[in-house]
């Protein structure tokens, strides 16, 4: 009898530690994000002790390279996509959540904002093939092109109000993370081939931070961090889970619903009514290789084309010339036209190539006072000239200013003069703002801070004034 106890006992005991083991053992399914994927791939049970649970606020290009995928979000890691396969765009259906926010969002373009969505449907003619080979080259879903489509609708000149700008709508941070530059000359979010080529390595890392390319595109527009902390406080298992939560905002809520929905009216645009879309011609064109500052309407003369046109292909430009601080640069011309822009440009002299007016520092000028003369902005001046060379200002000395009838202020200036702070009474020709003139010594220093004035150049401006005074005295006496 007490053996048959003792054997009940075992049992139970047995019975027990085998219920313990099963729900203690991590499910360790890698589950697709697309609904109608079947396909269930046990992960290993070593990456439990090999997952790194901590979640990275911000991850630079490097990192994102290595970066530990965590255990929450390795639960939802998708298939990996190949660039033949694409993304899904019909996979939202078997999700009732996801298939509301989608048709919501195909009402919106095909009725509420239907004559803009065509609007960005035809510009889309221009940068569809180039933007979707260099996506494919990234290895990246050709179309994910769409992105662009929502962000900016395809326009190199979209300027968001924080400050987003370009066709993939980056903040100045990340694009120069990614390689592109950003100065006073130029300005290569706008440019559709460069940003096109940032965009696809950024949306690169993040699939490979996620593992979904849903999580991804949310992580474009919130921020790889903001995703990860979400992930993790909701414990959400898709981007679709997120959307029930308070952890993201409703513009990254929609963020995905309205990329699919753009992405299914752009590839069948007949489906949804929209019948007589005119798409613009593919982006076509030479390049040349530029070893001195030219004026862009120089450049459309000895291209035989239009200043328009030049500027439409060379959208990154800001300025009436292309950058003076770089030993070359590459310019974008009309296809078909090298030779003779070689041609032309070759019986035109340096002094006729480009553009710069010289002001000539008078006794007691300022900053201040020489914007005030010549309508120019101080911020402008500053951006335009090597403060090692101009200050402190002297008379005689030369200030480079803007051409007249060649310079107007883009969104880039008017943000840089509200953020310019200098004090008229003690301080104002001090501005705190960023040089980038087109000296090679201050294009180095470009990251730091131009502090114009000195202490004795202050002295010397109180000097000047007395003077002024005593003068005025004398001879009203």
């Amino acid at each position: 009898m007490s053996g048959k106890l003792c054997g009940m006992k075992n049992f139970r005991f047995l019975l027990l530690l085998s219920i313990f083991l099963i729900y203690s053992l991590p499910a360790a399914a890698i589950i697709s994000e697309n609904p109608t994927d079947k396909d269930w791939k046990r992960a290993p049970l070593e990456q439990k002790n090999s997952q790194d649970l901590t979640l990275l606020a911000a991850v630079s290009t490097d990192e994102a390279q290595t970066a530990i995928v965590p255990l929450e979000q390795e639960a939802v890691r998708e298939t990996p996509s190949t660039p033949d396969a694409g993304y899904n765009l019909q996979a939202y259906n078997s999700n009732a959540v996801a298939s509301k926010a989608v048709e919501r969002h195909i009402g919106l373009f095909s009725n509420t904002i239907r004559e803009r969505f065509s609007l960005w449907l035809s510009r889309s003619g221009r940068y569809l093939d180039m933007m979707k080979e260099i996506l494919r080259e990234k290895d990246v879903p050709e179309n994910i092109v769409f992105l662009s489509l929502i962000e900016s609708g395809f326009s190199p000149y979209a300027y968001s109000v924080a400050s987003a700008a370009g066709p993939w709508q980056f903040i100045s941070s990340t694009a120069r993370r990614y390689g592109l530059e950003i100065n006073w000359w130029k300005d290569e979010r706008r440019d559709p081939v460069k940003s096109t080529g940032a965009a696809a390595s950024y949306l690169k890392d993040l699939y490979k931070m996620f593992g979904s390319w849903n999580l991804a595109m949310a992580a474009y527009n919130a921020g790889e961090g903001r995703i990860q902390k979400a992930m993790k406080r909701s414990n959400a298992d898709s981007y679709w889970a997120l959307l029930d939560t308070s952890h993201i905002k409703p513009e990254t809520k929609d963020y995905v619903p309205k990329f699919i929905a753009a992405s299914l009216i752009a590839t069948n645009p007949q489906d949804f009514g929209f019948d007589a879309i005119e798409y613009h011609e593919p982006l076509s064109f030479d390049e040349v290789e530029l070893h001195s500052p030219m004026d862009l309407s120089v450049a459309a003369e000895c291209a035989g084309t239009t200043l328009e046109e030049i500027k439409r292909l060379n959208p990154e430009l800001r300025r009436w010339c292309t950058p003076p601080d770089v030993p070359s640069y590459i310019l974008k011309i009309p296809a078909g036209t090298k030779e003779r822009f070689s041609e032309a440009l070759a019986t035109i002299s340096d002094n006729e190539r480009f553009t710069i007016e010289r002001y000539t520092v008078n006794r007691g000028d300022t900053f201040s006072r020489i914007a005030k003369k010549t309508g120019i902005p101080v911020p402008v001046i500053l951006s335009l000239n090597a403060m090692e060379k101009i200050m402190p200002l002297k008379p005689g000395s030369v200030v480079y200013l803007p051409p007249k009838g060649f310079y107007s202020l883009d969104r880039g200036d008017q943000s840089l003069i509200r953020k310019a702070s200098y004090h008229r009474s003690d301080h104002r020709d001090r501005p705190s703002v960023r040089n980038t003139s087109f000296s090679k010594t201050s294009h180095e220093k470009k990251d730091g801070k131009v502090s114009a004035g000195k202490p004795s150049h202050k002295k010397t401006d109180g000097k000047v004034s007395a003077k002024k005074r005593s003068r005025t005295k004398s001879k009203k006496a």
